[in-house]
This record gives C-alpha cells, structure tokens and sequence, in this order.
C-alpha cells in the first residue's frame, strides 16, 4: 500500500468496550472520571504554583506529575466520546499518529519522571545534608527537560515505525484510541523485528526505572528504621508510600500491556489495562498525593476560606495574608 492511499484511509475506532450492554452508563462513568482527573490535577498544580510552601523539589516534580496526568487523559477520553455521541467513529491517519504520539509521549514521560521522583526522596532520606545541593532549582529545571525530551524522541520512534506497516483487510481498531498494540494486530506483514525493538524499549523506559524505584525505596527503608525520631520516620513513609501506590499502579499495566507479545493478550485485555492507566490512575494520583499529605491537605483548607472567619475588608485582609491562592509571593526563587 502506497502512503498516498494509507494517509487518505483512516481507520476506525470501534470505541470503549463495544461489546457492552450498557454503553450510555459507560461513558457517563468515564466522563466521570475525567472531569474528577482535570479538576483534581489543576487543583494541585494550582496549589503548587501558589503556595510557598510547596515551592520544593518534591512538589514540583509532583506538578509535573499532575501536568502528564492531565495530558494523559485527555489524549484519549475526549475523542473518545465525541465518537460516542457524534456517531461517527472515523480518525484519519494523521490524527491517530498523533493521538498514538501523544499518549505514548506522556506516558514514556511519566515512566522517567517516577523515577526522579523516587531518586528526589532518596537524596532527601538518605543524604539530607547535600539536598540543597543535589536538588537545586536548576536541577529540578533539568530534570523535568530531559524528562519530556526524552518521552518525545522516543514516542517518535514508536509513532513512525508501526504507523509504517502496510495494512491489509479490515480497518478497524478494536480500542477507543489508537495504541500500537491494536496498529500492530492490523497489519499483515511479520512485525516479530519490531517487536523486539518494543522489548528493548520497554527494558529501557519501564523495567529500569522499575528497578531503579525499587532500589531507591529499598534504601530508603533501611535509612527510615535507623531514624530514631517517629515523627520523622512516619512523615518519610507516608510520603514513600505515596509514591509507591503510584508507582504500583502504573507500572503494573504498561508491564502487562508493553512487555508481552501483542498476541498474547485479547483487545478486552488491552482495553482494560488501558483504562487503568489511562483513565483511572490519572484520577486517583491527586487524592493519593493529597489525602496522604498534610501540606497538601493545609494549603486546600486555607483556599477554602477556614483562615478566614472574619467578614468584609478584614476578611479579604485575612484571606490574601494567609490563603496562598490569593498570596502570589514565591520563595522558589530565592532558592
């Protein structure tokens, strides 16, 4: 097949579970989710541009965190159900390499960026006294660049290689966006080089940072059970904790998804790993971060008026003295 006639084609999303009795539940839950998602991630992006307080490394990186987030779900929900209530369930071919780069671009992002996550606790646990030092504003500056250039000149390479394979038969796309697993089964060459290629890939963006995370972690537990203080002990686990319920939930899907034949998994299969890490976790990485961590949950207070109890010119006094979403003044800077 010639490019003229395979960019002139398109393909066809057969949408979220097309099998499922009750598909207007279904995509009513998933909008759910996704405005839970947006608001819940712009809320701790806000919280942590405003707030002094949480003008740290590990705030920071957590903005990235919700930014991939944002990123992360929109790439795939929005078209989605437009599809659903529009009827039409085409995507050109330039539109789903771009959805296909898009979402592998925020999600490589995102398997780089849980690292440095866990390598920012490491030196925070570990050797506090370099901290300022080792995480430095224009580290963390460094690390959120070579986090996205990095997820974009892979995503590249995993766009424009299976995006390539000449496809014979049937257009249509057993998923609700397109993914290069669901590519992959639609083409009717051997991939079985490619898919080698995915391996290495995935070796290098998830089986290392995995590894990586788990070190890093492991020598955190061992610092934390010298520590002599418990409030110390218990504020250092609480927030590892944290991280590693994120950790847990991404990495076990893309593992499952990524690392594994395409044929040794169905399209239900891909689709409900896709929703896990996709729709679900992306909802849940605010309330993880936020519920478990009292700097988070000290700032939303305040912005919800509880500082301020006084009415009129005082109350607004009140308010921009002590609500950091009124309060602009960053102390990042003087870092």
């Amino acid at each position: 097949m010639d490019l003229k006639n395979k960019t002139t084609s398109g393909f066809i999303l057969l949408g979220l579970f097309p099998s499922c009795r009750y598909p207007n539940l279904l995509i009513s839950f998933i909008l759910l989710i996704y405005a839970l998602a947006s608001a819940g991630n712009s809320l701790l992006i806000l919280l942590i541009w405003l707030d002094p307080r949480l003008h740290t490394p590990m705030y920071f990186l957590l903005s990235q965190l919700s930014l991939i987030d944002l990123a992360y779900i929109s790439c795939t929900v929005p078209k989605a159900a437009t599809n659903y209530f529009t009827g039409r369930r085409n995507i050109s071919f330039f539109a789903c390499a771009t959805q296909m780069f898009s979402f592998l671009t925020v999600g490589l992002a995102e398997c780089i960026l849980l690292t440095l996550m866990a390598y920012d606790r490491y030196v925070a646990v570990c050797n506090p006294l370099r901290y300022t030092i080792l995480m430095s504003p224009k580290v963390c500056l460094q690390m959120a660049a070579s986090t996205w250039i990095g997820a974009v000149a892979a995503a590249l390479v995993h766009t424009v290689y299976p995006m390539n394979f000449p496809i014979c038969g049937s257009r249509e796309i057993n998923h609700y966006f397109c993914e290069m697993p669901a590519i992959l089964r639609m083409s009717c060459v051997d991939t079985s080089v490619y898919e080698m290629v995915k391996f290495v890939s995935t070796i290098i963006f998830l089986l290392t940072p995995f590894t990586l995370i788990l070190t890093s972690y492991t020598l955190i537990f061992l610092t934390v059970l010298r520590m002599n203080s418990p409030k110390g002990r218990n504020k250092a686990l609480a927030t590892c904790s944290s991280h590693l319920t994120v950790v847990s939930l991404y990495f076990g899907q893309a593992i499952f998804i990524y690392m594994t034949p395409t044929s040794s998994h169905t399209p239900d299969q891909d689709q409900v790993g896709a929703v896990l890490g996709t729709i679900v976790t992306p909802m849940l990485n605010p309330l993880i971060y936020s519920l478990r961590n009292k700097e988070v949950v000290g700032s939303l207070q305040k912005c919800t008026g509880r500082c301020c109890s006084r009415d009129g010119a005082s109350s607004l006094r009140c308010c921009a003295q002590k609500c950091p979403i009124l309060h602009l003044k960053s102390e990042f800077k003087s870092n």
